[in-house]
């Protein structure tokens, strides 16, 4: 039987505590008001799908800066490369959205892997987005700050110390929660998606009515100097590509959405997709009329935005404003996806399991405290250079498009093998015969094959160019999680007791007293241990003989009915050896009995007063702790100072 106590107070501290965390996170959410902190498709649509939509602002920039290789006049394959990342888009999209039903509890690529293809296929889509969330927070805020500079020429210098400020604001607003972090990012997203709406309206209007000018005074980034071949459009598909990365996110925070979820996230996911291929192919083919370059100190965007609306004027700079914004709403979505995948690996014991616990307002907090330390990390060491982060993007991302979409196919494969009416249980959905299995095995066989070329397209034409970091890094990562994994199930057969045979009974029992001087904490610890009814020694470490001897006196005269004190000898002045060696040698005379060791802990209101002290309980602890039937316990005598209660005084000493 088990008795579960709330106390009455605990609401009530929870709403009266003042601390810096609840001033800047909000108040405490208990665990009852999950449901409450689900999100609809509107919010849904900033929070999952801002990452693919912010790939117009770069997808095409990328295109260009490698077409500009072969020269100007190649610009003009930009429409049909668009055309076919477009396609590969729909085909993603309708793939994903029977993930969506097929497994309506989340996880994407890594629950649909683990249940079909096995663990190493599962945790290697894991590191594959994993390395993918990481990227997209840093290129994104990275292309982000671009955009600033494109508008503020002056800030160029200080594009690693706005990326890092920018990030540590995501990271603070995130761990919010998602509803109000969704809130919060709903207006910029939508805002983007006006003004983008307006400048490639009004784009279009100039374009069939003659009107439309080409934007001047942009100087190329990339000389020609190489021809135009097959392996340099198959690059340049590849680096545009990239506008396909956040494509999976919404299978993967499915939980997020209000009921019925799986309806709410395929309705996002069809939103998503139809706004990016509309935008995505309108800023190619206006990038294309105007004459748009690839450029070191001005992105497309920014280009097309003073060619239709007029350098320097307000439309101009809500425009740009609003590229910079979905660029860290692009970083969102991570923020969004990275802790509650790392979570479930961590439930299957392939991450530290720091990582399943909610924090202060219902969020994975570990997880977005470590994909910001991530991303911070790569923003200083590629120094924001949205270039230099592009080589190592997607990679991951579409290995784990064709590992989910591969699952699926295995799945509606598991599925043909039923009979009418049958449901097989598995760990992450149940599988029901369909008579339709083999047209959406089909729709998920040509997902995984396109992702697949488009995967090896990327990694060979990518290659030199730092591609090989994430090559050998995924790999890597999946060794680092079969490692964890191995050591929690180590862990967990050692303390099973499943087929042993444990006794409960009393031992024997040895409490000792540790002893540093006599002052009002030496006397809480007294109160303490004599409340135990056990027997006990005081016992002090003499490093110092004049102060052993001191402190022995005042023992004897502050607390004269007490056991004698023993003097442990410390002649080479190690606090903690002689007090090995003596529980060593009671133990080798009663192996089976006990040993309690009592300290005290002094503790201050404010860390930095902690410092000042000499903390040597840290010191017994690390000693102890790898003593078998050994047992530590703490008796703090707290000293309150500047809140309005009086300072107990020690004993003088």
């Amino acid at each position: 039987m088990a008795t579960l106590v709330k106390p009455l107070e605990l609401q009530a501290a929870a709403r009266q505590h003042h601390s810096i965390q609840s001033r800047l996170l909000g108040r405490a959410l208990e665990t009852e008001e999950m449901s409450h902190q689900a999100i609809g498709k509107a919010v849904g649509l900033a929070v999952f799908a801002s990452d693919a939509l912010s790939s117009v602002a770069y997808a095409t920039d990328e295109i260009l800066l490698v077409l500009a290789a072969a020269g100007v006049a190649s610009f003009s394959l930009s429409l049909p490369i668009a055309g076919a990342i477009s396609l590969l888009l729909i085909i993603l999209t309708f793939s994903y959205r029977q993930t969506i039903f097929a497994y309506p509890s989340g996880g994407g690529a890594y629950i649909v892997a683990r249940d079909n293809l096995g663990e190493g296929a599962a945790l290697t889509a894991g590191a594959s987005l994993m390395t993918d969330y990481v990227l997209t927070v840093s290129v994104s805020v990275a292309s982000g700050v671009a955009q600033i500079a494109s508008a503020f020429p002056a800030l160029l210098p200080w594009r690693v110390e706005l990326s890092l400020a920018i990030i540590a604001f995501m990271a603070v607003v995130n761990l919010r929660g998602v509803k109000e972090s969704g809130r919060i990012f709903a207006l910029p997203t939508y805002f983007f998606l006006a003004m983008m709406g307006l400048t490639l309206g009004l784009g279009f209007f100039r374009w069939f009515t003659g009107s439309l000018p080409t934007v001047e005074g942009v100087r190329i980034a990339t000389e020609a100097n190489t021809a135009l071949s097959l392996f340099l459009i198959l690059h340049a598909f590849s680096s545009g590509c990239t506008a396909l990365t956040g494509v999976e996110a919404i299978s993967n925070g499915i939980t997020a959405f209000k009921d019925p979820k799986s309806q709410n996230a395929a309705t996002t996911m069809l939103w998503m997709s139809g706004i990016l291929m509309a935008t995505f192919l309108s800023v190619t083919a206006l990038a294309h009329q105007i004459g748009a370059v690839p450029s070191a100190e001005e992105t497309v965007v920014s280009q097309l935005a003073r060619t239709v609306l007029g350098m320097g004027t307000p439309l101009y700079l809500m425009a740009i404003a609003a590229t910079t914004l979905i660029l860290i709403m692009a970083a969102n979505t991570s923020f969004a996806d990275f802790p509650r995948l790392a979570a479930l690996q961590a439930g299957d014991r392939f991450l530290p399991r720091q990582l399943t616990f909610r924090g202060h307002r219902l969020v994975f907090s570990w997880g977005i405290t470590l994909l910001a330390l991530l991303a911070s990390l790569l923003i200083v060491v590629f120094q924001a250079d949205v270039s230099a982060l592009i080589p190592l993007y997607a990679i991951g991302v579409f290995l784990s498009f064709t590992l989910s979409q591969t699952g699926m196919v295995v799945r509606w494969w598991k599925i043909a093998k039923l009979q009418p009416g049958q449901v097989v249980k598995t760990r992450g959905s149940s599988l029901t015969y369909d008579r339709h299995w083999w047209s959406r095995l089909a729709i998920n066989a040509i997902g995984a094959l396109a992702s697949f070329i488009v995967m090896v397209i990327f990694t060979v034409t990518k290659f030199p160019y730092g591609a090989w970091i994430v090559v050998v890094l995924i790999p890597t990562l999946v060794l680092f999680f079969f490692r964890i994994h191995h050591h929690y199930e180590g862990v967990a057969r050692e303390l099973s007791l499943r087929g042993k045979q444990k006794e409960v009974r009393e031992h024997a029992l040895k409490t000792l007293l540790l002893i540093d001087d006599v002052h009002a904490a030496t006397l809480r610890m007294v109160n303490f241990v004599k409340s135990t009814h056990e027997p006990w020694e005081p016992v002090h470490i003499a490093i110092n003989p004049e102060k052993a001897e001191q402190v022995a006196q005042k023992w004897q005269e502050r607390v004269p009915d007490a056991p004698p004190l023993i003097i442990l000898e410390s002649p080479y002045r190690s606090l903690t050896q002689p007090l090995v060696h003596y529980i060593n040698d009671y133990l080798q005379q009663n192996p089976d009995a006990f040993v309690h060791v009592i300290l005290s802990q002094i503790t201050f209101d404010s860390y930095w007063e902690h410092v000042l002290h000499q903390n040597s309980s840290i010191v017994f602890k690390l000693a102890l702790q790898q003593m078998d039937h050994v047992v530590v316990t703490d008796v703090a005598y707290q000293l309150h100072r500047g809140n309005g209660h009086p300072c107990p005084t020690p004993a003088d000493g």
